[in-house]
């Protein structure tokens, strides 16, 4: 694979920190000791700005100059922002919370400027990064009027976009992560959604593309391949991605898978089940405990829970990581990427598949990622 995006690095919403100290203590707790364990003279982190922290940034030299100087202190470099959750990503119950403020209000739009603000000051000159951000919203109480508004919005980030890359020489792009149970749940549903407003105008894909999580891409059964050549096709781009891998059961009608993917039923984030069907149907409910009592169990599952890139599962359950390669080969020489692992579920793993300490877990799925990046070279 040619060199075309930007090195490994990883998401930092894996931190529950709301606030500029503990925004610049996780750099020094964790990602500063996980770039000298991989012993790399520089790392990149793609940071996770809660609404409050991108806003005080945005509009303070002085924090940003805090902020750039604890990164250089460390390290680490800053070239992709997470713009998907807003705040409270490590409440207790974050569900379909994570989804709000929907595109459309007016909220979302504030918090993605501030966002390309804080980014396009951390660029290299000449420097281009992304912005991963919700898809458009949850599907329930979306209409046209909701399209609308959110072409809106899109359209006010992008002029703000282009305009911020004449002022700054960096080039920011705003990247829509799909996922399953929104709005925009597949990439086929992304690509479906931007390609038509690209096409008159309303949207310039100069500055908006598409976030591949290979995770959710690997939940709802659909084909890297495929997928990404129909983004080129409509002459978008793949922008970001974010390397996670979802457990597989192979037979849910199996008492014992049943019982082992039982564990990673959890309180704090939802759990997206999809089933493939003999006849190549894929059926889903919103959360795994759903899936235990209502998915027939006729074929295998897979189950939004970010797991461990470089990690198994207990068998006979197994890891979707594959997805991962075939994603990374098919983008070979395609344009430039940020490439990110996007593991935000440490905390509420089952204890037999996290095992590790963080430090040392996100640095081993960094050298898992880095070397199947190598291998696709």
């Amino acid at each position: 694979m040619s060199r075309s995006h930007t090195p490994v690095g990883y998401c930092t919403n894996v931190h529950p920190a709301e606030d500029l100290p503990g925004l610049l203590d996780q750099l020094d707790v964790h990602a500063g000791p996980i770039r000298q364990r991989l012993g790399v003279p520089l790392l990149d982190v793609g940071l996770w700005l809660p609404a409050p922290v991108a806003a005080e940034l945005a509009a303070g030299p002085d924090a940003r100059a805090l902020l750039k100087d604890r990164l250089a202190a460390n390290g680490l470099a800053v070239r992709t922002l997470n713009a998907f959750p807003y705040a409270g990503f490590h409440a207790d119950v974050v569900k379909r919370a994570v989804y709000l403020p929907r595109w459309g209000d007016p909220a979302r739009t504030e918090f993605t400027l501030h966002c390309a603000e804080v980014l396009a000051d951390l660029l290299p000159v000449d420097g281009v990064g992304s912005i991963s951000t919700v898809p458009l919203g949850w599907r329930e109480g979306w209409g046209p009027a909701e399209d609308a508004a959110a072409e809106r919005e899109l359209g006010r980030v992008g002029a703000f976009l282009e305009e911020l890359y004449a002022r700054s020489g960096r080039r920011v792009r705003l990247a829509i992560e799909p996922e399953p149970g929104c709005v925009l749940d597949t990439v086929a549903d992304v690509v479906a959604w931007l390609r038509p407003r690209v096409e008159s105008g309303s949207l310039d894909p100069a500055y908006i593309g598409i976030c591949l999580d290979t995770c959710h891409l690997a939940v709802s059964f659909a084909d890297p391949v495929t997928e990404i050549a129909a983004v080129h096709a409509a002459g978008l781009s793949v922008v970001k991605v974010q390397a996670s891998a979802a457990p597989e059961v192979p037979d849910p009608s199996d008492p014992r898978q049943r019982e082992l993917i039982g564990r990673f039923v959890e309180p704090r984030y939802l759990h997206q089940t999809r089933e493939l069907a003999a006849d190549g149907t894929v059926l889903g409910v919103d959360d795994l405990d759903v899936a235990l009592t209502e998915l027939p169990g006729g074929g295998p599952w897979r189950v939004h829970f970010h797991i461990p890139v470089h990690a198994d599962p207990q068998p006979p359950l197994r890891s979707t990581r594959g997805t991962i390669v075939d994603c990374l080969r098919e983008l070979a020489g395609a344009g430039a990427y940020d490439l990110e692992v996007e593991t935000y579920t440490w905390a509420v793993l089952p204890p037999e598949t996290a095992g590790v300490d963080l430090v040392t877990g996100i640095t081993e799925e960094l050298r898992w990622l880095m070397a199947a990046a190598r291998e696709e070279e």
